[in-house]
């Protein structure tokens, strides 16, 4: 029979050092780089996108030609590297604890407010 009266098992689990260190800074850490990833991600959408847009403008005025094969190719290319980069990042978040889970659960509520 188990004995859950015992005071170690409560405090030691359950007390406010072992909650902060083991779940609430991962978990914040895991926050503020999800925020700041998709932050990232919007400025590279915004750049990417005036890129696209420069160079059609420079195609309609015939400074130079655009292949779409190219185009295609160039985004399937930058889509890759944001996944990878995104892999990546929840990969070393969830070694910052044992169980991994408070990072990544941090990390994507701060791509989610981000």
């Amino acid at each position: 029979m188990l004995n859950f009266d015992n005071k170690d098992f409560s405090s030691d689990l359950f007390s406010s050092a072992f909650l902060l260190g083991n779940i609430g800074t991962p978990f914040i850490i895991g926050l503020a780089v999800g925020y700041f990833a998709k932050k990232m991600l919007k400025i590279a959408l915004l750049l990417g996108g005036a890129t696209v847009v420069s160079l059609f403008a420079a195609e309609y005025y015939g400074v130079m030609p655009i292949n779409d094969t190219q185009l295609q190719n160039a985004a399937y290319t930058a889509t890759q590297a944001a996944k990878t980069s995104g892999d990546y990042l929840v990969q070393r978040l969830s070694g910052i604890t044992t169980k991994g889970v408070s990072g990544a659960a941090g990390f994507f509520a701060g791509f989610k407010l981000g």
